[in-house]
């Protein structure tokens, strides 16, 4: 696969291409990306995946708090792992989006070699946001662009849309959202120093921090997991939240119980995978019934994620 720069140009109608953020490359832009591919084979052409650096909303209205579900390299990643032949991340800016659908269709027939257009099952684009897929087609006929919509994603944990998977995580409910991606939520940061509070309970933990700002948390709670550090896959237990038992203030941490490891990783790259929701955070009664609520966390923890791992 070969990622496109803005400034490249491709050859007059030698490709089929789809546009669209993408934002946690789900099972719904898996169905898209495998239709995009078989009509790009049916043509003789190359598959073309563009998608942009930055949600719209954040470039239209930037002082709206907006979260993604994954940062723009993950996103091209895996989109990458789905196999078109082209991926183009483009910048999104306010000039693009005051092109209508016709533009921009000719724009993508000009510029980046496009002969069909595939369009998702929901998607518009264009500021005309009345327009339908009919008009689409009626556009694309008149430039010389053929215009086709992928079939919806029917599999079992359909509908699947980026905006479904964004409340599901929100809500903290992260085994649905992994359902609905095919693979595990996942945030990523630094090992920083925290209160320490961890370790006189006998549940050391690491602190991350150093997040991208843009990726969206889950709920407040306690969540089964497992941690990337050192090249090592680790289980452990990971909470989001206040600490309210400890009254550490209202500066929200997340903290992560690794078991079985006791390595210093200060400043070292971590990234947690949410696999299971283990509980809300709430103040509890004191240290002996916090390291009792810990102990149960832990069990619940281990047996969740052997699970897991045992059927993924």
């Amino acid at each position: 696969m070969t990622i496109l720069g803005e400034n490249d140009r491709l050859p007059q109608g030698s490709t089929v291409a789809t546009i669209g953020m993408f934002d946690g490359v789900h099972l719904g832009h898996a169905t898209l990306v495998d239709f995009l591919k078989r009509q790009a084979a049916a043509a003789g052409k190359q598959s073309l995946v563009i998608t942009f650096k930055h949600h719209p909303r954040q470039v239209l209205h930037p002082d709206e708090p907006f979260h993604l579900i994954m940062p723009c390299n993950d996103r091209l990643r895996h989109l990458e792992t789905l196999g078109p032949d082209l991926l183009l991340p483009l910048e999104f800016t306010r000039e693009l989006a005051s092109l209508d659908s016709s533009q921009f269709i000719e724009l993508l027939r000009d510029r980046y070699g496009v002969a069909e257009l595939v369009a998702g099952y929901n998607h518009r684009f264009g500021h005309k946001r009345g327009e339908t897929f009919g008009d689409y087609c009626r556009h694309g006929e008149r430039l010389g662009v053929k215009v086709v919509k992928a079939p919806e994603y029917l599999g079992k944990y359909a509908p699947v849309s980026s905006t479904i998977v964004r409340g599901l995580i929100a809500a903290g409910r992260v085994v649905d959202a992994m359902h609905c991606m095919g693979r595990p939520h996942v945030i990523a940061g630094k090992v920083v120093h925290g209160f320490h509070n961890g370790r006189g309970l006998g549940f050391p933990t690491a602190n991350v921090g150093k997040m991208d700002p843009d990726v969206l948390m889950p709920h407040n709670g306690a969540y089964a997991v497992l941690a990337h550090v050192h090249g090592q896959q680790l289980q452990g237990m990971a909470n989001i939240g206040r600490r309210p038992t400890l009254d550490n203030g209202d500066q929200l941490s997340i903290e992560v119980n690794l078991f079985d490891f006791d390595e210093d990783i200060y400043g070292e790259d971590i990234s947690l995978e949410f696999i299971s929701f283990l509980r809300l955070e709430f103040k509890m009664c004191g240290l002996d019934e916090l390291k009792q609520q810990l102990t149960l966390d832990r069990d619940n923890a281990k047996r969740i994620l052997k699970e897991y791992l045992n059927n993924r």
